[in-house]
């Protein structure tokens, strides 16, 4: 057949230099007429410039319209020339063109749906029984121009079966009953070029689609498939279909501009090919760098965009295309026809069978297709996939061949009407060539898809399969040969990989596009594609960029730190002043000094103050619950003990001073045993303050997590601090009734003062509660105990430096000043002095 068709090339080729009769071969009589709708022509030429309805006309053949208005005139000459599909029946075709416009597709539709033998289209209220121009439509190729006829059409309820158009919308089949096509839906070429990306690890890329239906409804469908799939869209742009708009220009410009601003390897397009046609040459002219196309069957079998200059410039061309058996005898058919339409004859007979279908009417037909030759669309011929209309024609036949009720001998005729079509076409699969077609419930086949790539060798291109899709993708990674220089798949990746340790940090709108971060402190990283890090749990911590957490180590104060041993040896030292003084007072009991300051008294002052000191071994070590409780109650009784004593000194000095005449009364309730009696009343009244403080609420155990990075602090917390404020209230009011008894009394140089001792003790009490509450409260850490610890020491070394050692200095080195007159007399002859020095 090949070398047939060459010489029809040749011979085509050289009669063509007359005008030939090839666009009378569009309209045939016969039984029943099919309308085509095939875009001839591309450009319209007064569109915008009517003032008037009048004829829209176009211009620039549109070599792919002719050959698919050729496989539909093929297929009804073969329907007609066969003995079993309708025998006996003939098929006529009214076949127009549609200009890529909808206002010109609407024209012909128009045409189509007059009632049959008239020019007008009846207005009824039931269509039953209207019998329209046509039985069924093929076409048209564009989903923008389907949508638009569809209505019509499907009002009518006569069956449209496009080849071409893929538009998701046109699956719903309430909207379009009667509408039908013979190419899978864009929701399946979308799910298909998403895996394609995956496939490659490429989730950074830009998305083109031309402004028109098609385009936009596939890179919508595209896009929401895509998030699905993890990829991100860097960039998405429209492409103009009017490119004889001042703008045009401008907009592919800034297209081509954008995608060079967001570094995308990757373009997905959806457009049909004149819009990819200005596309290419811009980014060519333009210097765009090489590129990943992946391309759609709207352009990749485009002759139009395969022509460009410098073509093989743009890197490397990838897509999908339907798949779709070869229709034989369909190029010799053309061949012959080709040849046919150069002889006078059969174009007188061709005239005459068109001025058959009235065609005064409407004559939009294919102008330009009278000056080409078979030279002209022999490189169409070979590419192009012509099955999608020969199986719509076949698909109105099968289902006119059931309505009918035809046998492999003869068929009835019958009016039929075109609704009567739909039941046939929804309900019965068909073979075509011997292959079983079945339209979908969304009206619809689905054949899968090839995957091809440009291969260039030299200045030649084909088409080379190296995959293909149906309900998953395969492809042989092997033949694939890309623009790079080691021709490997180029990446085209928002983002770096991040290091483990380090999380995804988005950044803008996209999903794909982040900062790799290091993971915070007591956070790790836990999969590859987290894009955040998760939290430790509480009893454990991570250092920064961790990709584990560590369990967190125990901090109290230890018995082996410096600070611990400086405080364990301060409190020593101070113990031993303590066992001291005690000692030295013991052995000096029954001197003047000893008994005026307290006697005995003095000497359980300075066991609770020893008490004390030892208490602070309870702030070291692991705490517990139990020694939590204990620590504050130990503290207050020692301190409520030494107290104690100072406050019957202190009643006693007043009642001598300041009420001399009461003093023999009340003196002995201060003294000798009595005194003990006090002592033993006040640490009473503190034991029943401690058993408020345990049932109002001890202080407790707390695990803190918050105050150190990568420990937990065993703290003691309290937990009611009106219990905590009662308890040390009550010295802290035992230390100011002290005050109020003590500060103002005054003696003569020659006398010790020894009210003076108890006040200056009391001011230091004083003033070390103040910084010990201030910063007790406030510390959350270790230091906590340390704090505690600290008040209790410079507590006890206040009342030892202020008030006992200035009285041991005395006992061991003043020995001459221990007299009775010194301080007994001290007290008693105050008030004499005083009131002399009143008077």
């Amino acid at each position: 057949m090949v070398p047939d068709l060459l010489l029809c090339l040749s011979f085509g080729y050289a009669a063509a230099l007359k005008p030939t009769c090839l666009s009378a071969q569009f309209r045939r009589p016969g039984d029943y007429i099919i309308g085509g709708l095939f875009p001839f022509g591309m450009d319209t030429i007064n569109l915008t410039a009517r003032s008037e309805p009048t004829l829209v006309a176009c211009e620039r053949l549109f070599v792919d319209g002719l050959i698919w208005a050729l496989g539909m005139k093929f297929a009804i000459d073969q329907i007609n020339n066969s003995t079993s599909l309708l025998p006996g029946v003939k098929l006529g075709y009214d076949i127009y063109d549609t200009c890529f416009e909808p206002l010109v597709a609407l024209q012909s539709s128009l045409l189509f749906l007059t009632r049959n033998g008239t020019s007008g289209i009846g207005v009824l209220c039931n269509y039953t029984d209207y019998q329209p121009r046509v039985t069924a439509v093929i076409g048209p190729h564009k989903s923008d121009l389907c949508l638009l006829t569809a209505k019509l059409f499907s009002f009518f309820l006569i069956p449209q079966v496009s080849y071409k158009a893929s538009s998701e919308k046109l699956s719903n089949t309430d909207l379009y009953p009667s509408f039908y096509r013979t190419v899978p839906s864009d929701k399946n070429l979308v799910e298909a070029v998403a895996l394609l990306l995956n496939k490659f690890g490429w989730n950074w890329i830009a998305t083109i689609a031309s402004n028109d239906e098609y385009g936009r409804g596939a890179q919508e469908l595209f896009l929401s498939t895509a998030g699905n799939h993890s990829i991100c869209i860097a960039f998405k742009g429209l492409l103009p279909t009017d490119l004889t708009d001042s703008k045009a220009k401008n907009q592919l410009e800034d297209t081509i501009k954008l995608i060079n601003k967001t570094k995308v390897n990757i373009i997905v397009l959806f457009a049909f090919s004149q819009p990819v046609q200005a596309l290419l040459e811009h980014s060519i002219r333009m210097g765009l760098s090489k590129k990943v196309w992946i391309g759609t069957e709207a352009w990749l079998l485009s002759n139009i965009a395969a022509s460009i200059p410098n073509i093989q410039s743009i890197g490397t061309v990838l897509g999908f295309i339907m798949k779709a058996g070869t229709v034989p005898g369909f190029q010799k058919y053309v061949a012959d026809l080709f040849t046919s339409v150069q002889q006078d004859k059969f174009c007188q007979e061709s005239r005459e069978f068109h001025h058959l279908m009235n065609s005064d009417m409407l004559d939009i037909h294919c102008e330009e297709c009278d000056h080409i030759s078979l030279h002209n669309v022999s490189s169409t011929l070979s590419r192009l996939l012509i099955q999608p209309v020969y199986v719509a024609v076949y698909s109105v036949a099968h289902a006119l061949h059931r309505a009918l009720g035809c046998t492999h001998q003869a068929c009835p005729k019958a009016a039929i009407r075109s609704w009567q079509l739909l039941h046939f076409m929804n309900t019965f699969p068909f073979k075509v060539n011997g292959q079983s077609f079945r339209f979908d419930q969304s009206h619809g086949t689905n054949t899968g898809y090839k995957l091809i790539l440009w291969s260039w060798n030299n200045s030649t291109l084909t088409y080379l399969p190296v995959g293909d899709y149906e309900e998953s993708l395969s492809i042989d990674k092997s033949q694939i040969q890309f623009h790079t220089a080691d021709q490997k798949e180029p990446t085209s990746e928002c983002f770096r990989r991040c290091k483990p340790g380090q999380f995804r940090r988005i950044k803008g709108f996209h999903l794909c596009c982040y900062d790799c971060t290091d993971c915070p402190e007591n956070t790790f990283w836990s999969s590859k594609d987290s894009s955040t890090c998760t939290p430790c749990p509480e009893h454990q911590w991570a250092p920064g960029r961790s990709t584990r957490c560590y369990d967190r180590s125990e901090r109290y104060l230890f018995w082996n730190q410096p600070l611990t041993l400086a405080l364990l040896t301060l409190m020593s030292i101070t113990v031993s002043l303590t066992c001291l003084a005690a000692v030295l007072f013991l052995k000096n009991l029954e001197t003047p000094l000893v008994q005026a300051s307290g006697g005995k008294l003095n000497l359980f002052a300075l066991l609770t103050l020893t008490l004390l000191c030892l208490s602070c071994c309870l702030y070291i070590g692991k705490p517990s619950n139990d020694l939590c409780m204990i620590q504050q109650m130990v503290y207050a009784l020692c301190l409520n003990g030494c107290f104690s004593t100072f406050l019957i000194k202190s009643l006693e000095i007043t009642l001598v001073t300041e009420f001399p005449r009461c003093a023999p009364t009340f003196l002995r309730w201060l003294t000798q045993r009595r005194a003990w009696l006090l002592v033993a009343l006040s640490l009473l009244t503190e034991c029943l303050l401690c058993f408020c403080y345990l049932r109002l609420g001890p202080d407790y155990l707390v695990s803190d997590y918050k105050s150190l990075p990568t420990e937990v602090l065993l703290v003691c917390n309290t937990e009611s601090w009106f219990a905590f404020a009662l308890m040390h209230g009550y010295n802290g009011c035992l230390a100011f009734v002290c005050f109020l008894c003590t500060f103002m009394v005054q003696t003569s140089g020659k006398k010790y003062n020894i009210a003076r001792g108890i006040t200056f003790t009391i001011l230091i009490y004083f003033i070390i509660w103040i910084f010990f509450i201030a910063i007790f409260v406030t510390l959350k850490t270790v230091l906590r105990s340390v704090t505690q610890i600290g008040s209790i020491l410079t507590t006890c070394l206040g009342i030892l430096g202020i008030y006992y050692i200035p009285k041991c200095y005395i006992i061991l080195l003043k020995p001459d000043m221990n007299t009775v007159d010194y301080f007994q007399n001290s007290i008693k002859e105050e008030p004499e002095e005083d009131s002399i020095n009143r008077q």
